[in-house]
């Protein structure tokens, strides 16, 4: 069009030729989609497999992950735990220098240790790139692992794990100088208060009766299945 004016002997600009263009309509703009798809969040829902549900009938049916940071003084501190539905109950703990998929992978070796192949049990977890890897994946399968994911930033699909995290983080690490305490020193706190007092001790409003996990677990006869 620009081209076409000049002809013409009238001269303009690119802008004002293409605002004009646009304010008659003949400017057709490629828009990008916003957010996933209606057939990526048909495909999610089917993927997630609690659908909020964070209750169990019995001991490691049904298990939650994530991942959470604390700043120290040598650096981040990433907190990999995985969660029992059944009971509240921490059953494997990694803590690392960084987040890589590894950290998640060796979090549920730590499961197969314990209590061996868990054949049919829902592990469930947010879409980071940890847990949708290959690697992971494979981990699962290995360990007879059903994975279950949230939908892309729905935190409330794994409102159960958050909600220990907050507990972890109001009750002990927020009172302590994390920023001036070494990552091995705030390991070490963490893993007392997990399970030195967290799965032996603590009041969980989960549970009935708020028992605190192991406890419930020991009240109802139920226990976990060793290697």
């Amino acid at each position: 069009m620009q081209a076409a004016l000049a002809q013409k002997g009238t001269y303009v600009s690119l802008r004002t030729v293409y605002r004009t263009m646009s304010e008659a309509g003949l400017i057709h703009r490629h828009r990008r989609p916003h957010g996933i798809t209606k057939a990526d969040t048909e495909t999610q829902n089917r993927e997630n497999l609690i659908k909020r549900n964070f209750s169990a009938d019995k001991p490691l049916k049904k298990l939650l992950t994530d991942i959470t940071e604390v700043q120290c003084a040598d650096g981040k501190l990433y907190v990999s735990p995985i969660l029992d539905c059944f009971n509240g109950e921490i059953m494997a703990l990694e803590m690392r220098d960084n987040m890589k998929k590894e950290l998640c992978i060796d979090t549920v070796k730590q499961l197969r240790e314990k209590y061996g192949r868990l054949d049919g049990t829902v592990l469930h977890s947010d879409r980071g790139c940890q847990y949708t890897s290959y690697a992971f994946r494979r981990e699962l399968v290995t360990n007879g692992l059903i994975q279950s994911l949230s939908g892309t930033a729905h935190c409330y699909d794994n409102a159960r794990m958050e909600s220990f995290f907050a507990t972890l983080k109001k009750e002990k690490l927020y009172h302590i100088p994390t920023y001036r305490m070494k990552r091995e020193e705030v390991k070490t706190v963490i893993f007392r208060y997990i399970f030195g007092y967290y799965n032996t001790q603590r009041i969980n409003s989960f549970n009935a009766g708020g028992l605190p996990p192991v406890a419930l677990r020991t009240s109802t006869g139920l226990a976990h299945h060793a290697a």
